[in-house]
């Protein structure tokens, strides 16, 4: 069995991972992301993760419009989140939060999980 992943390998790993599934559901993944972790706490920051229709209805004063669709993305995606971070850690999530700013555009995936890394 492979050595699990650890630090900086692990930081990339679940990054590429969780850009990944924010491409597959939304057909663009963010500029940059990058993840770190803490003890049992794991975060994943997404920067530039708007589509363009969502920047759009920004721009036209539609600011709660966005942050509602965006609160359906991160829930639709969280099972798929998730998983990969368990499959990544060989934790179990204990809680998952997630938030997005609008401006700046910068999403916030944070991971609580069940023993330290």
């Amino acid at each position: 069995m492979p050595e699990p992943l650890k630090g900086g390998e692990l930081n990339a790993a679940v990054t590429s991972a969780l850009v990944g599934i924010h491409t597959e559901y939304l057909g663009r993944g963010p500029n940059t992301a990058t993840t770190f972790h803490h003890g049992n706490v794991l975060t994943t920051l997404m920067y530039d993760v708007l589509t363009p229709a969502e920047k759009s209805l920004t721009r036209h004063g539609h600011v709660d419009a966005v942050t509602q669709i965006r609160h359906l993305f991160q829930e639709t995606m969280e099972d798929d989140f998730r998983a990969a971070v368990e499959r990544l850690t060989g934790r179990k999530v204990l809680a998952f939060i997630s938030g997005n700013q609008l401006d700046p555009d910068i999403a916030a995936e944070l991971f609580i999980l069940d023993r330290p890394l």
